[in-house]
């Protein structure tokens, strides 16, 4: 298993990911494009994915232009395996290393990705979108 900085070439697996998830799942994948992919991870951002057996099986992007957290999903079944974490990690440390501007996100209530941030430190600040809850994120603690 393997974190590394996404690239543009690595668009159309991370798109299966994005449109591979149960929770939090697009209404219609169209919504994000190819070209929502590039601005983010070349002028808004950058990304990291997870490749396992020379397969794509999680990203995350952050978006240091909005301060936010664009993405993080994994395949269905490389849930639960620490490979969110690794790529939480990965993309806040690097993060803050640019800012010390909080960063913020939003998920669907009552997800395993709303447990999720909430234990890795994430405060509710209110809600986001169409119901989402908004999370905020002051600085990510030295590892």
């Amino acid at each position: 298993m393997i974190i590394r900085e996404a690239t543009i070439a690595d668009i159309p697996a991370l798109q299966l990911v994005r449109n591979s998830v149960h929770e939090n799942a697009l209404s219609d994948p169209a919504l994000v494009p190819d070209a929502a992919y590039v601005t983010y991870l070349t002028q808004w951002g950058k990304g990291w994915l997870c490749e396992t057996d020379n397969k794509v099986v999680g990203f995350a992007i952050a978006d240091i232009e909005h301060n936010n957290v664009w993405a993080l999903f994994l395949l269905p079944e490389y849930e639960k395996r620490g490979i969110g974490s690794m790529l939480h990690d990965t993309m806040l440390r690097w993060y803050f290393e640019q800012t010390d501007k909080p960063i913020w996100l939003s998920t669907a209530p009552g997800t395993r990705a709303a447990g999720f941030y909430r234990a890795a430190g994430w405060k509710e600040t209110g809600t986001y979108g169409k119901g989402e809850i908004k999370f905020e994120l002051e600085r990510f603690p030295a590892i």
